[in-house]
């Protein structure tokens, strides 16, 4: 029997991710950003030039056809709640269409959220509501463009209670990060270790393990035996990685989905970024002339919100004061007036002033780079202004003089506070 029905240009959406209900995990505090989320949840983090990083789980739904949505929210949460309601609760409930925002809100046992599990148990008479055959849970803090799908249809063809999405990365990347998960010739899953100090590698592949992305399918009433277990046990942190994967993987069927490339077979892209360098990196790929995310893919389009911006805007051409951007992304908004920007990212109206030269730089929204100032090899956090004839990234010891973090891989991050400069508007 055929239950595929065509949605769109080509793409098939099933019954299945019709009858699934997503919830995204975006209450997380991302410490190891440090000062980039001080104001901001982690999902809330800018990411390439125009979007947030919670909207890549939400724009891999929609693509995917899970229009069924709750984000479930915690820690300083106001910019990314404004950013949901801005650009992502236009969806008509009538039509079984919606992104629900689900804040930490004491509905069950007076507590704020204690972990993964208990952030869904606290949730689960809105699930109730909703009545999915599935529920789909996603970190709502990675970069990725993934089609649920297959995973939905992979999991319901292996009899799962439970599947967990996983990528192959090196060992040292996943020690003390990751959830490792080690699987038998089938694919389940038979040893779990969240967060292992030396995680075992895949036989066969040294140096190299199988690591859980935060994504899982659960069949529903299954899901809400185990959440329900979870609560009532003492010596739990409620958590799905610390505590419900491992205790369950010895009686139940969980399966591990290797996350690939469907046109390569090979290992598909994604990316934890978690660390500033982890974040930095990734952004400056963008830039590359073949980047490994393709931000351009007319058939996977990454929704957001955004502010009606004029185009980037590059003024004066005269000898050494020539406006020009190489190698790099120039987001709406901007303006490089008689200055040089070479492999760098500019976030939507940052404005870089004449003489000013701007190098492997990561620059995020409503930025100003004045005259003559130098950066290279940094992370401009929202709103700051770089002074005149100030230089960044060329000695890490005058970057700490000057209040600036330096990373363990050499950049250098610049917020408006470091630099005496307060902002009033929401981050």
């Amino acid at each position: 029997m055929n239950n595929e029905l065509p949605v769109g240009e080509g793409r098939h959406v099933s019954r299945l991710t019709r009858d699934t209900l997503a919830l995204i995990l975006a209450g997380g505090q991302g410490s190891r950003l440090y000062e980039l989320t001080r104001w901001r949840a982690k999902p809330a983090v800018y990411f390439g030039g125009k979007m947030r990083i919670i909207d890549f789980p939400l724009s891999n739904c929609i693509n995917s056809g899970v229009r069924r949505m709750g984000v479930l929210t915690q820690y300083k949460a106001h910019s990314l709640i404004r950013h949901l309601v801005r650009g992502w609760t236009g969806f008509q409930a009538g039509t079984r269409e919606f992104v629900e925002i689900l804040p930490a809100s004491q509905r069950v046992g007076g507590e704020w959220y204690k972990g993964t599990a208990d952030a869904v148990y606290q949730n689960i008479d809105i699930i109730r509501t909703h009545n999915p055959r599935l529920v789909l849970i996603l970190a709502g803090d990675h970069v990725y463009k993934m089609d649920y799908g297959p995973f939905l249809a992979w999991h319901t063809d292996q009899s799962a209670d439970m599947t967990v999405c996983c990528v192959e990365v090196p060992v040292e990347e996943a020690a003390g990060q990751l959830g490792v998960m080690t699987v038998d010739e089938t694919g389940r899953v038979i040893a779990f270790d969240e967060k292992p100090a030396k995680p075992n590698s895949i036989p066969g592949k040294p140096g190299i393990c199988l690591a859980s992305m935060g994504n899982y399918v659960f069949n529903t009433g299954f899901l809400f035996e185990q959440l329900i277990k979870d609560s009532d046990t003492v010596d739990t942190t409620h958590d799905f990685g610390r505590d419900i994967i491992p205790a369950i993987i010895a009686r139940y069927r969980v399966y591990a989905y290797p996350f690939r490339d469907p046109e390569t077979g090979e290992q598909a892209y994604w990316r934890d970024v978690g660390t500033l360098d982890a974040f930095w990196k990734a952004n400056i790929e963008l830039t590359h002339v073949r980047p490994p995310l393709n931000l351009y893919d007319r058939h996977w389009p990454l929704y957001t919100y955004q502010d009606q911006l004029p185009p980037g805007k590059f003024v004066f051409d005269e000898p050494g004061r020539r406006g020009e951007a190489v190698g790099s992304l120039v987001s709406a908004g901007c303006i490089v007036s008689g200055a040089s920007v070479r492999d760098s990212l500019l976030s939507n109206n940052v404005r870089v002033h004449s003489y000013a030269k701007v190098e492997s730089t990561v620059v995020l929204p409503d930025c100003v780079i004045k005259r003559s100032a130098r950066v290279r090899n940094a992370i401009i956090d929202r709103g700051t202004v770089i002074p005149e004839g100030m230089r960044i990234g060329f000695d890490p010891e005058e970057d700490r003089a000057n209040g600036l973090r330096i990373t363990e891989g050499g950049r250098t991050l610049v917020t408006a506070e470091m630099l005496g400069q307060f902002l009033f508007h929401t981050r």
